[in-house]
């Protein structure tokens, strides 16, 4: 005798609504698309979108895109307790997303973002404004205290550099651009207000500057020695000009003392699979909990 829940999954596709039957008492329910689930364990599915015209049941990008993501914060969360980090400076910080990933994970510490962009800078100033230790700076960080143009009205991707051929096939906003004076800093240079008043500073560097990282890994010169590790979008296909390979910018990072801790995807593309960009999560080896090395 079927049972009320399952004389509603039942109905429900005569409204319109898609349902993916899991067993008793679990059910996947949406009003788009169809789902693929694959059991991992006695009572664990891994569900995923199935696309249209897919030749066979697959989980979908944004689920692989999503589960990478979630796998890299909570990689990082667990970094910055065993690193003992008190200071996270986050450069390239959009509207403070990466500063609300680092507050939902339980990190407590100190946040240093900057941003350069009048409007993600609104943003981010309104989701740090009631966390006093979480501090906003209005600029960008390069090899080079400076006044260049930036590159906007590409959302998440305003960057200091202009998008390569391969980046302007891909995102269809790099058409419309426009350009904004912005000042630029060296890291060095604002370091000893960043981790003013910390007793036993041991930064942890991110840096999310669509293929600027190099440049504002530069600028911190002599200075990177006090960090404890560090987080890179480091890109397999160039989208915009100048910006170096992924084996250029991970080997300038070991030969300054870093090594990696993690990998995760951050896009890549369908029809191929490639890759486009990574998350790159490295540690100091001589900062690592219980090494010899550390004071």
């Amino acid at each position: 005798m079927a049972t009320v829940f399952r004389k509603a999954l039942g109905a429900l596709p005569r409204l319109g609504v898609q349902v993916l039957d899991l067993g008793p008492g679990a059910a996947v329910i949406s009003r788009r698309g169809r789902y693929s689930a694959t059991k991992v364990s006695a009572d664990t599915w891994l569900v995923g979108g199935v696309r249209r015209g897919a030749r066979a049941p697959a989980e979908g990008w944004g689920l692989r895109k999503a589960a990478a993501s979630a796998l890299c914060a909570r990689h990082v969360a667990e970094f910055l307790v065993n690193y003992e980090v008190n200071c996270v400076i986050d450069v390239g910080a959009n509207r403070g997303q990466y500063g609300r990933q680092l507050r939902e994970s339980g990190y407590r510490g100190r946040i240093v973002s900057f941003e350069p962009v009048p409007d993600p800078l609104a943003g981010l100033r309104k989701a740090a404004e009631r966390d006093p230790d979480w501090w906003v700076r209005p600029c960008a960080l390069g090899r080079s205290a400076s006044v260049q143009s930036m590159h906007l009205g590409w959302k998440t991707m305003n960057s200091l550099l202009k998008p390569s051929a391969y980046g302007q096939r891909r995102y269809r906003r790099f058409a419309d651009t426009r350009t904004a004076q912005v000042q630029v800093e060296r890291l060095d240079e604002v370091m000893d207000e960043a981790l003013e008043g910390l007793a036993d500073p041991r930064p942890f560097l991110k840096m999310d500057t669509q293929g600027f990282d190099m440049e504002v890994f530069a600028g911190a010169g002599e200075r990177l020695g006090e960090y404890v590790g560090m987080q890179s979008e480091v890109a397999a296909l160039q989208l915009y000009e100048g910006s170096p390979h992924m084996t250029e910018a991970i080997a300038a990072y070991e030969e300054a003392g870093f090594g990696i801790t993690g990998l995760y995807p951050v896009t890549r593309e369908e029809g191929t699979g490639r890759v486009v960009e990574f998350d790159c999560v490295l540690a100091r080896a001589s900062s690592a909990p219980g090494s010899s090395a550390r004071p």
